[in-house]
């Protein structure tokens, strides 16, 4: 599947990525594609190793005469977001991507694409594969559920890369270079919530809130696009008054991703739903007015339902009103980073099922007791309604090197191979640079790639053109760190 990939160029790293789009790799499944890989590289004569948390190295000797100047280790991770639209069945446990080519950009249909992070791992094993480069020692290493909770860059055992130079190949945007990324970590909230039996004169419907353009919840968090948990419990608030009371709640799919759908099941009087039709109409209005430009296909409908036991009145209130001030979205900007937000919040995975209540946030920053600070608010509010909160899967971020050498050779190999002198950048996102940096503070380390859109959603898209310039440079970059100056 996906032949139509190896008609493009650069061949080398699209065949690569077309193996990748046809063996399922969501995070926590990885383990065929490491079967995969590993067969490959008996195949070319290259070693290859895993540590102690599953995570994949593969060696390349030097070049002759190369064999004394510093390792470059080419870095990305394995798995991909895996997010469908509603009405699209694909099982990304067993079914390939269906990809194509449009105005020069590369899609999957319906679904995710995988081009974060499956360019950066095609493009180091084209790089392992390819005989004219002359290069130093180098290392791939291709990491474990970096979307999910960035364990396989969390566990990595220490002393086990020898490289100096980290090229982590995991950026999104063509002409610039990354120095810089915020951390992050996980609130997971959790409470068993008090229910009631359904009243006679009650009937059970289920609000939608679907159409939401979605996202990375990084890259996208300050672009002013709708977060359907935040929304959904706004509707929710609004319906109030007319004796609504939450049944179950089902939002978001990925911690990681901007929730482009919530479905929330309520009980009703009977005698209001006549009037619940008209106010969503009324709030769908009120939504697209506020949403233009951005979410321009948002929709709100009441739909039928299975009867089941809602909350209590009490229950409920508090629930809505915990969720509706908890915090969402962008929370600081960077005043030492201008333009680059500092803090965030993403209301992820929202669910209550049978009183039982589950919600997983991610936030975001560029400082780490900011990332602590954020999610202590999470315990101080919801433990208002009884919940217990927990805070798992904490990263750091990682700290800029303007002086970097590794950073002023890329801007002189960019120039020379572009035209252009890339942007020196600091992403809100969670790279593995500050993991790794902790664990290997000799390394001197850049982010780089292709230009990507629509990370974590079915709009995922990479630009044809970008990848071959990715390429280009970053086998530029491979070359010139193998010459003298790099000693």
């Amino acid at each position: 599947m996906n032949d139509h990939l190896l008609q493009l160029s650069p061949e080398p790293l699209w065949r690569h990525f077309r193996t990748l789009c046809n063996t399922p790799r969501p995070s926590g499944h990885e383990q065929r594609l490491v079967e995969t890989l590993t067969a490959w590289a008996d195949e070319r004569g290259l070693a290859h190793e895993r540590d102690s948390a599953g995570n994949l190295k593969i060696f390349k000797p030097a070049s002759p005469g190369c064999e004394a100047l510093p390792g470059v280790i080419l870095q990305g991770h394995l798995d991909m977001v895996a997010q469908a639209n509603a009405d699209h069945p694909h099982d990304f446990t067993r079914d390939a991507l269906d990809t194509y080519v449009e105005d020069g950009w590369l899609h999957a249909r319906e679904t995710t694409l995988g081009a974060d992070n499956g360019m950066g791992v095609a493009a180091a094993l084209a790089i392992l594969e390819d005989d004219s480069l002359r290069h130093g020692p180098l290392e791939a290493l291709f990491t474990l559920e970096e979307e999910a909770s960035m364990r396989g860059a969390l566990e990595l055992d220490e002393g086990w890369l020898q490289g100096r130079y980290l090229l982590n190949l995991d950026s999104e945007d063509r002409g610039q270079v990354y120095i810089g990324c915020a951390g992050g970590a996980d609130v997971v909230v959790g409470a068993r919530l008090p229910t009631r039996d359904l009243g006679e004169d009650e009937i059970v419907r289920r609000v939608a809130l679907t159409g939401l353009v979605g996202g990375h919840s990084g890259i996208d968090i300050h672009k002013g696009r709708g977060n359907a948990n935040r929304l959904l419990v706004r509707v929710l608030r609004a319906l109030e008054p007319f004796g609504a009371c939450l049944v179950a709640y089902h939002g978001g799919t990925l911690r990681n991703a901007l929730p482009r759908e919530a479905f929330a099941s309520i009980a009703l009087p009977l005698d209001e739903e006549d009037a619940v039709t008209q106010r969503l109409a009324e709030l769908q209005a009120e939504l697209a007015s506020e949403l233009a430009g951005i979410d321009e296909d948002v929709q709100l409908a009441l739909e039928p339902a299975e009867p089941d036991a809602p909350l209590t009145e009490a229950a409920s209130r508090l629930l809505i009103a915990a969720l509706h001030v908890a915090p969402c979205g962008v929370e600081r900007m960077s005043v030492e980073v201008p333009g680059v937000v500092e803090t965030s919040n993403n209301l992820g995975v929202v669910k209550l099922e049978a009183g039982c209540f589950h919600l997983c946030a991610l936030v975001r920053s560029l400082r780490d007791s900011a990332t602590q600070d954020l999610a202590d608010r999470f315990r101080a509010l919801f433990s208002l309604i009884g919940a217990e909160t927990r805070v798992e899967n904490a990263y750091p971020g990682w700290t800029p090197d303007p002086e970097s050498t590794l950073l002023a050779r890329f801007r002189r190999l960019h120039l020379e191979q572009t035209g252009v002198d890339p942007d020196v950048k600091v992403i809100h996102a969670g790279l593995e640079c500050g993991i790794l940096g902790g664990k290997y503070p000799q390394l001197d380390m850049i982010s780089f790639g292709p230009l990507i859109r629509g990370a974590h959603s079915p709009a995922e898209r990479v630009e044809l053109d970008s990848v071959g310039e990715f390429w280009q440079v970053l086998r530029a970059v491979i070359e010139d760190l193998a010459t003298a100056r790099a000693a």
